[in-house]
């Protein structure tokens, strides 16, 4: 069906060249600048346990219910109360949540939104997570690197890098380290304008600001959708000289639409409506106090029929009504004539297959990330030094409390307590291992959907730059130091052998930790399990090498003992 709005694509520059059967967006010859983001009858569920863990209820719960919209090249706003549901919208338009509780149709210019669509469109996060430890520069070229395709040359990368620092005034702080609040959301948005992608999603923006840098990320947003850019974002209760930018206003409570159309028309849809609008009022805060039941008559007429229900019952039935009371505008027939239009007639394969494709091979995001990775590290020179002067007192004071002496008698039983006193330093000095990817956990998650990286790639650069500098360093240190002041004379073959003892002792012991706080939402309950294993792991070590009469009933222990198994090596 031809329509006004004919069927473009968005670019697809981040993706190999496997197949999508879904989309046809990855022809790079019939890219536009433009996109249209239409929603068709979207609605999003959630299922929640509660309960006891053996007794747990499961409920499914609508945080969306038959949500339409359009949302053309211009300022695309989405407000609400604080009950997550703005944020959800945008979410769910972004790809950002499990599809699997999706259900309704999300097209892009009348075509449905690809598979990898998070990962050809710019995502900007509430909580910032760029990297505050290497400088501004740093950061948008770490980005520059890894989302766009190798084909484009470094001046290129480099003049975009420069032009979107000026854009949003950053050009100053470029060299800076991004700590505070202002330059961190700015430098989160310029990571995502890199990659030039037609459509940017940004959730609450603005939250935190001041209203000068929150005018400045405004118009800067205004600027780039005056190119074509469509720019979707949520926002809670902006200024009047924030609100007249705005092109489209999107209303949503309780999982409703309040209000969806020109953000222009919004005042004189409500004051049409019969609620009283005062001159001095600012716009935004007029919507929010309609929604949540502040004035008006119509609300009078809610609490006079029900004044035996609390707040909460009469802002529910304040919502009902304003959601029919759109459902019959207008602005609904509008915009179900345009989604009309761009859907058409034809029959829409839907799909609930999300995929992350990336633009750069293995190697070359391994590299950059270990380039990052070791920047924050020595982004915290202090951190090191302590730790090796740490490692070195107690290298010192070990060796000298064990130091061997030379009566054959009495060194075999010193020897045993020096090698387990080594075993326990390097599983203890392993624990806090799992803090590696819990402090970037947030930082990974959305880079990695975002199509920046593999997870193996990420995972390989955070053991090269990270893990071997600040864990087996330290060790290897310990070791010489010990072998030298203890008098522990061995041989070259001996020497060696130790030391690939304690390389994979500290290895094994991180490991462990590391596989447990990868899957953990908090350091704590890792931190703590792999405390109490090694206790009782050199415990039992402990008791086997010091007890001829160790418990025969639990030797079993010994198999499952990374401590164990290290000490073994080392006799």
């Amino acid at each position: 069906m031809a329509t006004n709005h004919d069927p473009t694509v968005i670019p697809m520059i981040e993706r190999h060249r496997c197949d999508l059967p879904e989309t046809n967006t990855s022809d790079p010859e019939t890219l536009t600048e433009e996109a249209v983001l239409s929603f068709h009858n979207i609605s999003y569920r959630e299922t929640v346990q509660s309960g006891f863990p053996l007794r747990k209820k499961t409920q499914v719960i609508e945080r969306l219910s038959n949500i339409n919209g359009i949302m053309k090249p211009g300022l695309n706003a989405i407000m609400g109360p604080q009950d997550g549901c703005r944020s959800l919208l945008l979410d769910v338009l972004a790809a950002r949540r499990d599809p699997c509780g999706l259900s309704g149709d999300i097209l892009v210019n009348g075509k449905p939104r690809p598979a990898n669509f998070k990962c050809t469109s710019g995502y900007v996060p509430q909580n910032d997570v760029v990297l505050g430890t290497v400088t501004v520069r740093d950061n948008l070229e770490f980005s520059a690197a890894l989302r766009l395709p190798l084909t484009i040359t470094r001046d290129e990368k480099r003049r975009r890098i420069d032009e979107v620092l000026e854009l949003l005034h950053l050009d100053k702080d470029q060299n800076t380290k991004p700590r505070c609040k202002e330059v961190r959301k700015r430098t989160s948005i310029a990571m995502e304008l890199i990659a030039e992608h037609p459509i940017v999603f940004l959730d609450d923006p603005t939250t935190g600001l001041d209203l000068g840098t929150t005018t400045d990320i405004i118009l800067v947003l205004r600027g780039l959708s005056k190119k074509g850019r469509t720019i979707i974002f949520s926002i809670n209760q902006p200024q009047y000289s924030i609100f007249r930018f705005f092109d489209s206003l999107t209303l949503v409570a309780s999982g409703k639409v309040m209000l969806h159309g020109p953000a222009q028309d919004a005042l004189e849809y409500f004051t049409s409506a019969g609620y009283k609008y005062e001159s001095h009022d600012n716009p935004a805060d007029f919507f929010l106090d309609i929604i949540n039941g502040g004035f008006s008559d119509i609300e009078e007429e809610c609490q006079e029929a029900d004044e035996h229900k609390g707040l909460f019952g009469r802002r529910y039935q304040v919502i009902e009504k304003l959601a029919n009371m759109y459902a019959q505008s207008r602005l609904h027939s509008d915009t179900r004539t345009q989604l009309d239009q761009l859907l058409g007639e034809q029959n829409l394969e839907r799909s609930s297959t999300v995929v992350t494709t990336y633009v750069t091979p293995f190697w070359h995001q391994l590299r950059w990330i270990t380039w990052r990775s070791f920047r924050n590290f020595t982004g915290f020179p202090w951190v090191t030094v302590i730790q090796a002067i740490i490692a070195v007192i107690l290298a010192v004071l070990m060796s000298i409390t064990f130091r061997l002496p030379q009566n054959v008698c009495t060194e075999v039983k010193t020897r045993a307590g020096l090698l387990f006193f080594l075993t326990g330093f390097e599983c203890i000095l392993s624990i806090s291992a799992g803090e590696l990817f819990m402090m970037d956990r947030n930082q990974f998650l959305h880079e990695h959907s975002s199509g920046y990286y593999r997870a193996s790639s990420y995972f390989f650069g955070k053991l090269l730059a990270d893990l071997i500098p600040r864990r087996l360093l330290p060790s290897i240190t310990f070791t010489l130091i010990t072998y030298v002041i203890a008098g522990m004379k061995t041989g070259v073959k001996g020497f060696f052998m130790m030391l690939f003892t304690v390389l994979m002792l500290a290895s094994s012991a991180s490991s462990l930790s590391l596989s447990l706080g990868a899957g953990g939402n908090t350091a704590a309950v890792p931190t703590t399990m792999i405390t109490i294993y090694l206790m009782f792991m050199l415990f039992f070590s402990g008791l086997s090498l010091f007890s001829i009469t160790f418990m025969t009933k639990l030797s079993w222990v010994l198999y499952v003992s990374i401590p164990h198994y290290g000490f073994k090596m080392y006799w």
